[in-house]
């Protein structure tokens, strides 16, 4: 079975280990919440930060 957009799967997942490998645990939410944002711009990968969902 072929993953739904496996590559950008993968890039999100890695890029979320790259931010926990080089931060560590036990830190504020805030923190990596801060660094994936980072990340995602820096990789042009289009998000919305705690949006909320309609149900």
């Amino acid at each position: 079975m072929e993953l739904y957009r496996e590559e950008e799967t993968f890039k999100i997942i890695g890029i979320c280990m790259e931010v926990h490998r080089n931060l560590g645990p036990g830190l504020l939410e805030v923190i990596y919440k801060d660094a994936l944002e980072i990340e995602f711009k820096a990789n042009n990968i289009p998000f919305e930060r705690e949006s909320n969902i309609k149900e």
